[in-house]
């Protein structure tokens, strides 16, 4: 498989990751890592820095299809199946604009931020 093909599969299957966060079937073990996955492919701010030569994007290469197919595992085949059928209906209209789904994500790293602040002030 080619890398442009596999990049298309790890963006599908986070899709279906984070439909499957909806679903009460999901299983609490299996959401708190697809949340984790879900969370770090829409992060703007990475581990390593991408600026970082080589480095950069190696946190990219291997964390992130890493928590992807731990997910995967933990989630049972039938409903995966179910959420990935739906997830390839979830962008046939454009990008969905949905930017309330990133303030999860920016609180989170400004609490670390003011975590790191206080720490250095203290």
């Amino acid at each position: 498989m080619k890398l442009k093909e596999k990049v298309k599969e790890i963006t599908r299957n986070v899709s279906a990751l984070f439909i499957a966060l909806k679903k009460k079937e999901t299983p609490w073990y299996a959401k708190v890592v697809a949340g984790v996955a879900v969370a770090y492919a829409l992060s703007p701010i990475d581990l390593i820095p991408d600026f970082i030569p080589v480095l950069g994007y190696l946190d990219d290469i291997l964390i992130l299809p890493l928590l992807v197919m731990t997910a995967i595992k933990l989630i049972p085949k039938e409903l995966l199946e179910q959420c990935r059928q739906e997830a390839a209906g979830l962008w046939e209209d454009g990008k969905p604009i949905k930017w309330y789904f990133a303030v999860p994500i920016i609180v989170f790293w400004l609490a670390i931020i003011a975590v790191i602040i206080i720490k250095i002030v203290i």
